[in-house]
């Protein structure tokens, strides 16, 4: 890790920096998969699998009967956790609902909104270096909380055509509608576009590689809406002289071994919790499976000094990072002091990776500084919003000069015609 003490203010930009993802070199291969299902459907999507995936596919959709003998070939153990932290993400995403509110916003007007569920949602599970059947849980719980009722789930199979149970159980646990062993570029086309056996959807969710994020951009420009701007996973972790130098360096570590392009960053106030996190960094890398990706992430990631946690947090707020931990012993009163981050977690006994899995928050947030203008998926991100106004006689009276003088000033005669038409009608 690169190492930096007392960095001046005017270099902080660059610290702060990501490496840039340019997917315009992808933009090709994007267009003629798109082109392809556009045109021939699900002929496209299976000749596209068998070139990327190295897998061919009679059958785009995974069968009930598949859905249903998915929890027979996990460990009862793993069906357990994972009940278990559906329950906790239920729990917390329901929080999130909101009654309807009706404001009288002036006598005789009278204005409320609600939340309608996206009717048709597409969720992309990766399924390539690791299954992610968490994700499953984090898109599709409050995908049914909301109440959308077509919601359709791609995944890459593996040679032989086949899934992960435990995305299966998880699918089927969360109440998916459909599932494709579909990946890449082409599930990205085949939901924005749908085909004669996958329906087209109104919103994409999900993470993926360079080529699934290039694709999911492509189809945002004019054909569906996709959740958030997405990059490689990132994590800050603040920590003070009570820090454990072992769980901090197991922090950095569980999000450098995402991916090569993953960041991780350690800001402190102490020489020696530097010091001492670098040889446990080393230390615990040794001992990882995953160990050639966390190092090649931690290539690129850094180990700040700073004077003073004013500074720390003045630093954090800067970076904006999708996950920020804050070990040290006023971690609460830090925690108010944050206002760009996508996930906050607080104290020495509050790692990542609960969030990661079941404490019940959702893992699906704002990387490469956006978190400075959007928030992490949540229930308001699977719905849209009507809002709704009622006016009565009386209250058009109220109100209408105030109309019909706005309206006159901007020269649209027929919006001013529009209120006087009604009040010079008779009662």
């Amino acid at each position: 890790m690169q190492t930096y003490r007392y960095p001046p203010k005017e270099t902080w930009k660059v610290l702060t920096a990501r490496a840039t993802s340019d997917y315009s070199d992808k933009l090709p291969v994007v267009e003629e998969v798109m082109q392809g299902i556009r045109i021939r459907g699900d002929a496209a999507v299976r000749e596209f699998t068998a070139k990327f995936d190295k897998a061919n596919i009679s059958t785009l959709e995974v069968s009930d009967q598949e859905l249903t003998g998915a929890e027979s070939k996990i460990d009862p153990q793993l069906a357990l956790a994972i009940r278990t932290a559906a329950g906790n993400i239920r729990a917390f995403h329901e929080s999130q609902k909101l009654a309807v509110r009706m404001v009288e916003t002036y006598p005789g007007v009278k204005c409320w909104q609600k939340n309608l569920p996206i009717e048709s949602i597409g969720l992309y599970i990766p399924g390539g270096s690791a299954p992610l059947f968490s994700t499953v849980l984090m898109l599709a719980l409050p995908a049914l909380i909301a109440g959308c009722k077509g919601v359709i789930l791609c995944t890459p199979p593996d040679p032989e055509g086949n899934i992960h149970p435990a995305i299966l159980f998880a699918a089927k646990l969360c109440k998916v509608s459909k599932v494709f062993r579909i990946g890449g570029i082409q599930a990205i086309g085949a939901m924005a576009l749908g085909t004669e056996s996958v329906p087209r959807v109104h919103k994409i969710f999900g993470p993926g590689n360079s080529w699934v994020t290039a694709a999911k951009q492509y189809v945002s420009l004019n054909t569906c809406s996709i959740d958030m701007p997405a990059g490689p996973s990132e994590l800050a972790v603040v920590a003070d002289s009570s820090a454990n130098p072992a769980f901090v360096a197991s922090d950095l570590l569980s999000q450098a071994e995402h991916g090569p392009d993953s960041q991780v960053i350690l800001v402190t106030t102490e020489e020696s919790i530097l010091d001492r996190v670098a040889a446990e960094v080393a230390l615990q890398l040794e001992m990882l499976p995953r160990k050639k990706i966390a190092a090649t992430s931690l290539a690129h990631s850094r180990l700040i000094l700073l004077k003073n946690m004013e500074e720390v947090m003045e630093f954090i707020n800067l970076y904006a990072p999708e996950h920020l931990i804050l070990q040290t012993d006023d971690a609460e009163r830090l925690a108010e002091k944050v206002t760009n981050a996508g996930s906050v977690f607080i104290g020495h006994w509050t790692p990542e990776s609960a969030g990661d899995y079941a404490s019940g928050t959702n893992h699906t947030l704002p990387t490469n500084g956006w978190a400075r203008s959007v928030s992490g998926l949540n229930l308001d991100s699977f719905c849209k919003k009507i809002t709704y106004q009622e006016i009565t006689r009386e209250g058009l009276e109220q109100l209408g000069p105030v109309i019909e003088t706005m309206a006159a000033a901007e020269l649209l005669e027929a919006h001013r015609n529009a209120v006087t038409i009604r009040l010079n009608t008779k009662k």
